[in-house]
């Protein structure tokens, strides 16, 4: 991926905090991420991993601190970083009553994107459903859902794709496949962030790793063996 006017190569979270009246979700979060890398965020329920990746995704505004998308901020130029996002959460956004491809058109529209037959099969290939392209995805699996969601995601080619929880529900073959995928947008120099309970999943996949607890990281470093490990003890310290 090359970078335009209204790209970026990093991601810059300085002295991030977000606050719901009393509540702190977040306090004073920074770190970085570059293209090319993926990153985990861990951490146990009520962490402030949903909450980070909305003030990424530029739906929810921080309360202090700041987010830089290169040399881009989010207040000035909320569109064009909105152009260059991927997000995939619990809701994968397919319509079931339609078809693989037929969503794939569909989204296609919404982005802008011109919906030829070539590209929305090369999407259906890559996901390894253009055997199943006419079919309804109300037959689909949670691992079928899943990978069709991924491409719709990735229509646009975000530079930064935003997973949440994206193992979730999926049998080993699916596992597999999805973490085969994200590895190759990570070589095409996507900056990858991804959360996740699924810490054996994510051995030898990252390059980066940031532990959460109580809305504050707790760590961020290179990625390296034994993540189970390194999370259990974080996470029982004060």
């Amino acid at each position: 991926m090359t970078t335009t006017n209204d790209d970026f190569a990093f991601v810059d979270v300085r002295e991030l905090s977000r606050h719901y009246g009393r509540r702190r979700a977040l306090a004073k979060v920074s770190f970085r991420c570059e293209a090319g890398t993926i990153t985990g965020l861990l951490g146990p329920n009520g962490a402030g991993k949903s909450t980070l990746l909305s003030v990424l995704a530029t739906t929810t505004a921080p309360s202090t601190g700041e987010v830089k998308f290169g040399s881009l901020d989010a207040a000035e130029h909320g569109a064009a970083i909105r152009a260059r996002l991927g997000v995939l959460g619990h809701d994968l956004y397919l319509y079931p009553e339609l078809t693989a491809r037929e969503n794939l058109q569909f989204f296609s529209g919404l982005y802008g994107l011109p919906a030829d037959t070539a590209s929305v099969d090369q999407a259906l290939a890559r996901a390894q459903l253009l055997e199943r392209a006419d079919d309804i995805v109300a037959g689909f699996s949670r691992g079928m859902r899943q990978r069709l969601a991924l491409e719709r995601t990735l229509l646009a080619t975000p530079r930064l794709l935003l997973l949440d929880e994206p193992f979730t529900g999926l049998d080993d073959a699916s596992t597999h496949l999805l973490v085969a995928r994200i590895r190759s947008l990570r070589d095409a120099g996507a900056i990858v962030l991804l959360t996740t309970h699924d810490l054996d999943v994510i051995e030898g996949l990252l390059d980066q790793v940031i532990f959460l607890r109580d809305g504050r990281l707790r760590v961020c470093e290179p990625a390296g063996p034994g993540i189970r490990r390194r999370y259990r003890d974080l996470m029982a310290t004060a």
